[in-house]
């Protein structure tokens, strides 16, 4: 797929000079793995909770989120220490942030660790770091505690990026791609790391839409390295990062609305979610697409690197660009198993999309070459990369 121009300018398995690729990702989970089938009788329990009604919707709500299999930080061990988590009204913040500022940084560790063997390069290569959380709130960020937990240079670069949601791994993916190319020689770390600690509450007739939260989301970390001109020979670039652009929707700033209290922080989503997106998501494509020059709702002879903000939303984009079903499979997968873990969704997506990319390519259905990343965050904020799949 492509342009004259695009062909001319692009070789296949080749990154372009001077332009950021992907060249590494790992991922890491905290211990705890909470079984769909089993969530709704473990919450009730843990949150003294016997509401019928309540506990009846969120089973429904379990079942159409598609989602089998989450990781998360909270456990009996540590709703032993705080009871108070599990008690509607009590200011806990405080202890929210102490469980929370300890476990997003010990994932976004194993996580970086995992990318920077998958890299193969020494870990004094590295010369920025981006790290990105919606779940902590401390001085100094998490980016300074995750540079000491690694080893990096007291001179390592460090940019941090807080409660951008949803939207924060892309964003992130997006800074990274300025930083390596406009600082020949650099290699950039990028870390997400999430907890949903920072949000958990009992159920509460008061708040149904903390159940959506519930059924939907989990915890992790992921990591990525990015660079230009890969070493040949110690470096595999996997995604070759060409376009990278962000758009906010105006007056839709109370569609995702979060507010860190005394209690936490407290979420609000909107019905209207999937339909805006949905409304908006075709416009914001074009934008990237047309870049290149290539012809227009050739959709289905690309990849889709989608942040999974759950079914209906994939649904949405699947039925207006009249994607193929196979086409968000590796978004759905990483639903799947993964839950909704905000910004760190993107890497397990990417994992799942080299992966769907070789059985493409034994099944001769194709390359794929040309493809978008993609993810929606508070704002309500697009987030969209033009990337080229340099494995297939």
């Amino acid at each position: 797929m492509g342009s004259e121009g695009i062909t001319q300018e692009c070789s296949k398995n080749v990154a372009n000079p001077g332009t950021a690729t992907i060249l590494a990702l790992g991922k890491a989970f905290p211990h705890q793995l909470v079984m769909q089938d089993y969530l709704v009788d473990g919450y009730f329990r843990d949150t003294n909770c016997d509401d019928p009604v309540l506990k009846q919707k969120l089973t429904r709500l379990c079942k159409t989120t598609t989602v089998k299999t989450r990781y998360v930080v909270m456990s009996e061990e540590i709703l032993k220490k705080y009871p108070e988590l599990a008690i509607e009204g009590l200011p806990t913040l405080k202890q929210r942030l102490d469980i929370c500022n300890d476990a997003v940084t010990q994932m976004a560790v194993e996580a970086s660790q995992a990318c920077i063997k998958n890299w193969g390069r020494p870990i004094s290569d590295i010369t920025h770091l981006v790290y990105v959380s919606s779940s902590e709130a401390r001085l100094p960020g998490g980016d300074l505690y995750l540079a000491r937990g690694l080893g990096l240079s007291p001179e390592i670069q460090r940019v941090m990026l807080y409660f951008m949601g949803c939207s924060g791994g892309v964003a992130g993916l997006r800074v990274a791609k300025d930083i390596a190319e406009n600082n020949p020689g650099s290699r950039v770390l990028l870390a997400t790391s999430e907890t949903t600690i920072i949000g958990f509450k009992p159920p509460s007739a008061k708040r149904p839409y903390d159940l959506v939260g519930v059924a939907l989301f989990g915890d992790g970390a992921g990591a990525m390295i990015i660079g230009s001109d890969p070493v040949l020979g110690n470096e595999k670039p996997l995604f070759e990062l060409h376009t990278a652009i962000q758009e906010f929707l105006p007056e839709t700033e109370k569609t995702i609305d979060g507010r860190l209290t005394e209690e936490g922080i407290s979420f609000k989503l909107a019905r209207e979610l999937p339909q805006i997106i949905e409304d908006n998501i075709e416009g914001f494509c074009e934008k990237l697409i047309k870049v290149v020059g290539f012809p227009d709702k050739e959709y289905n002879k690309m990849f889709w690197a989608v942040h999974p903000g759950g079914p209906a939303i994939l649904n949405r984009i699947e039925k207006r660009l009249e994607l193929s079903p196979e086409k968000l499979n590796a978004s759905r997968r990483a639903l799947m198993d993964y839950g909704n873990a905000s910004s760190n969704t993107i890497v397990y997506v990417l994992e799942y999309m080299l992966e769907e990319s070789l059985k493409i390519k034994r099944e001769n259905q194709g390359d794929n070459e040309w493809g978008l990343i993609l993810a929606f965050g508070p704002g309500i904020t697009f987030e969209g990369i033009l990337a080229r799949n340099l494995t297939v």
